[in-house]
């Protein structure tokens, strides 16, 4: 069984072979990586991950200077994405955290927030995706569309979180326009992945905070999830074996029903800080499968090894033999953790047996 097969296998709880790993690492612990390893490999290749993101797909209308009109003034180093969004650099201490400046902050006139231009994914040349697509699939392994904050963020990022939720709560128009528009595009990018063969859509957007939900679920219901749904069936009805990977960071318990209703197949990350993957599981064990699980608040950083393995095995333990957790932490790993706790948990998934 190739890690592609495998890795299937377990997403749709028909049994696996062995228990892949996987993690991203910030700048500082990559060179930490290569540091520790000696290794020229990218960090990925050498842990023998078995999924890979396709090469990022940008716009047709990729000059951002169209932007810089919606700000008095930028801090230098800044950069602007192809939302319009301008993201200022951060303090050392931050290291790659960005100061997130939103461009429809402040408008009232509905004319100018109808008059955004968004970014243009109509008619983009996947060529290079799909290239990757083969390449992967080659090796055997799996291979992923990333497009996180696919709608919500997105969209608060340009009209800015307060002013957006304030349009939601009042039924503004500007709302509809705003969501409307991100949701097309969303929806042009995904079309976009899919065509080119991708076996993962990641999408997702953070709904929740880390004791509660970010907003209602009577707003979650009305604003978003008519969205998200309408994104996850269109992309379906052009390949039905594609797996929908759902992020959210915090806690979203009363949201997991909607995602369902909405058509994810695999929830990110299940942050046990937030909530408990047992409860999780035993709730929505039957409809969905995971990704994640490890917490990067507490036991990835502060736990020891022997803490971080017993937390892998107890988890793999919920989900059972025939799968539903594809393990793993739960965020990026920032420059706190220790190295010894990722050689932990990758040690931990080579060495459980159900």
């Amino acid at each position: 069984m190739t890690q592609r097969e495998n890795l299937l296998s377990l997403l749709k709880k028909q049994g696996y072979g062995e228990v892949p790993s996987e993690f991203m690492l910030c700048p500082d612990l990559v060179e930490l990586y290569q540091k520790e390893t000696g290794s020229s490999l990218p960090y990925q290749e050498y842990f023998k991950m078995p999924w890979l993101r396709v090469t990022e797909m940008f716009p047709k209308n990729i000059d951002t200077s169209r932007y810089l009109g919606y700000y008095d003034s930028l801090k230098q180093g800044t950069h602007v994405d192809y939302w319009g969004v301008a993201h200022e650099p951060g303090s050392e201490a931050a290291k790659h955290m960005t100061y997130m400046r939103n461009p429809l902050k402040g408008e009232t006139s509905l004319d100018a927030i109808k008059e955004y231009v968004y970014p243009d994914f109509n008619g983009v040349d996947m060529s290079q995706q799909a290239a990757d697509v083969k390449s992967l699939r080659d090796k055997g392994i799996l291979s992923i569309g990333n497009m996180q904050a696919t709608i919500w963020e997105s969209a608060w990022a340009i009209r800015g979180m307060e002013d957006l939720m304030m349009d939601m709560m009042c039924e503004d128009e500007a709302a509809e326009v705003v969501l409307d528009s991100v949701t097309n595009t969303a929806i042009t990018m995904a079309t976009n992945y899919v065509k080119a063969g991708v076996d993962v859509l990641f999408i997702g957007d953070d709904i929740g905070m880390q004791n509660s939900l970010m907003m209602s679920e009577e707003l979650y219901t009305t604003w978003l999830k008519p969205r998200l749904t309408k994104l996850i069936s269109t992309v379906k009805k052009i390949n039905p074996e594609l797996l929908v990977f759902y992020h959210s960071c915090g806690y979203i318990m009363e949201l997991i029903p909607h995602l369902i209703d909405a058509g994810i197949d695999v929830l990110n990350p299940i942050q046990t800080e937030c909530m408990s993957f047992e409860e999780v599981y035993k709730n929505f064990g039957d409809k969905l499968s995971f990704h994640g699980t490890i917490g990067t608040q507490r036991v990835m950083p502060f736990g020891t090894p022997e803490e971080v393995r017993a937390e892998v095995f107890k988890n793999l333990d919920i989900a059972g033999p025939k799968g539903g957790l594809f393990v793993a932490p739960t965020h990026l790993l920032e420059p706190e953790i220790p190295w010894q706790n990722i050689l932990a948990y990758v040690k931990a998934c080579q060495d459980y047996t159900k």
